[in-house]
Formats: structure tokens, sequence, C-alpha cells
């Protein structure tokens, strides 16, 4: 059957549907809130309808039928096979039982590494420029899942030779570093921005540019890099979601908690954004609710 791409997505969903991609039926996924948690959703709803999403709020299975603020939001343990604890979640994260991760932050450098803890502008540490929310569970998330995806914007401010803090670990100094000391997780495996998506080199443990999405060069692209970033031989283009895709993410977050396409949140009063979300969600359950 042929694809019908979609023409009006926004970067948030073509970034959603890439994660996605990243996920494998089956296999157990230690995930965060806004749009990792749509492309969560949509590939338990389309290509890997046996992965579990793990929330460290203590929801292991959870299928919320659509967009959550915070990691303790009760809708992440709908239809869950195991309610536990934040302790409990973190416990089995860092045994290795999680295969996959995916984290963002404010810095990344050529290695992986990611910064969420402070910009040092002309300071350092204790006196910076910028102090952020720090690593939440980004740090345990990549050093022991099995493999981490991350996802930024591509700037040229964000994507430095060197971040000023490693709050949450890649390959840290290049080949060997994560095993020298000891991270059980394998490390990044793809950045995937609003500009293109970066993979890692097996040997060197470098980024290098994989894929540009639609009408993006890879001049563009480079322009926004801090270091002489490596590029593919043959550097593809993102394929752009479906229609189905995103139809299914808007069902998903039908009051742009998280696309932020028009953020009607804002603009409607909270019985018109309720009802809103209602519907959307019972769209997914397929069980009509009431307020």
């Amino acid at each position: 059957m042929e694809k019908k791409y979609a023409k009006d997505y926004n970067l948030a969903e073509l970034m959603a549907v890439a994660t996605a991609k990243e996920i494998k039926d089956g296999e157990k996924v230690f995930i965060g809130i806004g749009v990792p948690l749509m492309a969560g959703l949509l590939a338990v709803h389309t290509h890997a309808p046996r992965a579990t999403l793990v929330f460290e709020g203590g929801y292991i299975g959870g299928k919320p039928p659509g967009a959550c603020s915070t990691v303790a939001d009760d809708a992440l343990g709908y239809k869950a096979s195991y309610l536990t604890s934040l302790w409990r979640t973190f416990c089995d994260l860092q045994r290795g039982y999680f295969n996959l991760a995916i984290i963002g932050g404010a810095q990344i450098d050529k290695y992986g590494n990611v910064n969420s803890t402070a910009i040092f502008g002309t300071g350092n540490y204790a006196r910076p420029l910028v102090r952020l929310t720090g690593s939440g569970g980004a740090n345990d998330m990549a050093s022991s899942a099995g493999r981490t995806v991350i996802m930024m914007r591509l700037e040229k401010r964000r994507f430095l030779p060197r971040v000023d803090y490693v709050t949450s670990p890649g390959y840290l100094e290049g080949p060997g570093a994560r095993e020298k000391y000891g991270l059980k997780g394998k490390g990044p495996v793809a950045v995937i921005t609003n500009k293109a998506i970066f993979r890692f080199d097996e040997k060197t443990k470098e980024m290098y540019l994989e894929s540009v999405h639609p009408g993006i060069s890879v001049d563009e692209v480079k322009q926004e890099v801090s270091w002489d970033l490596r590029v593919a031989p043959e550097v593809k283009t993102t394929e752009p979601p479906t229609e189905e895709e995103v139809k299914l993410l808007r069902t998903l977050d039908p009051a742009d908690i998280t696309l932020r396409i028009t953020r009607l949140y804002e603009k409607l009063e909270f019985k018109e954004w309720a009802k809103l979300t209602r519907e959307g969600w019972e769209k997914i359950i397929g069980v009509q609710t009431s307020l």
C-alpha cells in the first residue's frame, strides 16, 4: 500500500515520528514526558504494539490516552501492567533492564555527552551564566539503558565540541571510555533534531550527519554545528510523517499540550479545553467518558 505523506506537519511531529521509529516491537523503553511520550505512544499504536513504556513515576506498561503534563500524571497508569515507585523503576534501570531511553538537553558535544545542568558562559559551575533544571532521571537513563536517543533543537550554541558540564554521558572522551568508567548502557545511537538526524561512528564514537529533513541542506546543518562535522557518504532525506501518523499524533494531543501547533490550551476556557481533550482521548480508548 502506497504511503500518503502529510503536507501540513510541523517539526515537533516530524521529530516524534522519527523517534518512534527507533522503538522496536517488544522493547522496554524508559521514556519521559513531552515529545518523547508522543513518540512512544505513536510506536505502540502502530509498529510496536508489544513495546513496554516505563515512566519514572512508577508506571510500567501504561498506555495513557494522550499527552500528560508530569511524570506523576495518573493517566500514565492507564492500562499499566504494574504500578510501583520511582525508586523501583530506577533500580531496574540501573540493573540494565531497559532496551532504550529517550532524553533531551541544552547542550551536546560530538561524543553525545549532554548538558542539562548549567551554561557557564564566562563563568563556571559555581557562577554560571544560566542554571538549568539538572539531570532528573537523564543521567541514569544515559548511563544504564541499552541505548539512548537524544532529542534536541539544532543550534550552534547547543552543538559544541565539548559541553560545559556532562550531565548525561554519551561516549565521554571517545572509544572505550564508557567501559572504562563501568557504565552499563551502550551509549547514544541517534540525535534527532528539528533539522536533521545524527548517528555515531562505531569506531570513533563521533557524531555524524545521517539525514536532513525535507527542505534542509547539508550546509544549513553544518552551519549550526560548532565543530568540523562528519557527514555520511550519502546523506539521506528524512522520511516525512504520513497522514495516518499525523492524524494519530493530533488525536493523542488534541489541545496541543505538547506539539505546540496552536497552543489551544492557552486560548480556550477550561471547560472547552477539557471537552476537546476528552473527545480526543475517547477516540483512542473507544469508551465514552464524563467530566
